[in-house]
């Protein structure tokens, strides 16, 4: 099978009344196989989310190309839309409002599968609830299925949307900050059944986190990426990119995340690495050529201000966007 998800040279501007569109995601270039995942990392408000919801098919595209399973999903239509949007699904961020109050959990997984699969047997939608209910950790099921969201915590909030997401047998789905409104103790285990779920039905997954240690766990032995202001800058195989980081900016988060969450092995060269300001730029003043450059340590006089990186493949899987690496420069 070929790949999964492609995504070309995608942006999106969002237009602003009397004033010039603001473009928030520029010229991305992603791909995906079936049964392996992808993490993005980056500051808050560098467009994570926002890419996520494009490929939840949340979010329209002002340019580019994104084809899943082959077909362009900006022309879909008819079945091809409906299958889209039952193969590609999104985990919230928020389990205290993504489940509707008023229902039981039974009835929160059973709506999609009576609506999506046709069962309307109750003998057989109660078998597919309990099996999901399985999936996702939560037993014994009979304490779960007559309980409305309010008598659960956040972590069993979280699974049942989980549940309810699995309903419709999704071959992809976008996991945005899943975790981060869920006790600590309780993160791993989350991500633990999100990987078991992987192993077993070869699902895809976009994770989007702002915890370097968690997205390494996440996504070990897989790829994580990294963007900054709109634009992807680096990725590559997650050990290879936590150990060896070539981009100035990705040294910074990974320095800031080595002292308090144990994301390092050893002592490295960039575990006191710092950037030269704390201010991210507006998304309505991006710097000129490299956006990072106003607070790069490393940056190039007469080059980094004038021309944009590309994004170009130093290693195998290992790309970054940044002059110091550019031998055409």
């Amino acid at each position: 099978m070929g790949k999964l998800l492609k995504v070309n040279n995608l942006s999106i501007k969002f237009s602003q009344k009397r004033q010039d569109s603001v473009t928030i995601l520029r010229d991305i270039e992603i791909s995906l196989n079936p049964g392996k995942t992808l993490c993005v990392v980056g500051e808050s408000g560098c467009g994570k989310t926002t890419l996520g919801r494009v490929l939840a098919g949340l979010l329209p595209y002002s340019s580019g190309t994104y084809h899943f399973l082959e077909s362009e999903v900006s022309e879909m239509k008819g079945k091809d839309k409906i299958d889209f949007r039952k193969n590609v699904q999104l985990i919230h961020q928020n389990p205290y409002e993504s489940l509707n109050p008023t229902s039981m959990v039974f009835d929160i997984i059973a709506n999609p599968i009576r609506k999506h699969k046709g069962i309307k047997n109750t003998t057989k939608l109660y078998a597919e609830v309990t099996r999901l209910l399985e999936n996702v950790g939560l037993t014994p099921v009979t304490d779960f299925v007559d309980k409305y969201p309010s008598h659960l915590s956040g972590g069993q909030r979280q699974r049942v949307s989980i549940a309810r997401v699995l309903a419709m047998d999704p071959k992809f789905i976008v996991v945005d900050e899943a975790t981060s409104m869920i006790d600590t103790s309780l993160r791993i285990s989350l991500l633990k059944t999100l990987k078991d779920i992987q192993e077993r039905t070869n699902i895809s997954y976009f994770f989007i986190t702002h915890d370097l240690a968690l997205g390494r766990y996440f996504a070990r032995d897989q790829e994580m990426m990294v963007m900054y202001l709109g634009k992807v800058i680096e990725k590559g195989n997650t050990e290879d990119f936590i150990h060896n980081p070539l981009h100035p900016y990705s040294k910074a988060i990974l320095s800031a995340a080595a002292g308090n969450s144990g994301l390092l092995d050893e002592p490295s060269e960039f575990e006191n690495y710092q950037l030269g300001g704390t201010e991210i730029p507006s998304f309505k003043n991006i710097p000129s050529g490299c956006p990072l450059h106003p607070r790069c340590p490393q940056k190039i006089e007469g080059l980094c201000e004038k021309l944009v990186p590309k994004l170009i493949e130093k290693s195998d899987g290992h790309s970054v966007a940044c002059h110091l690496h550019d031998e055409q420069k």
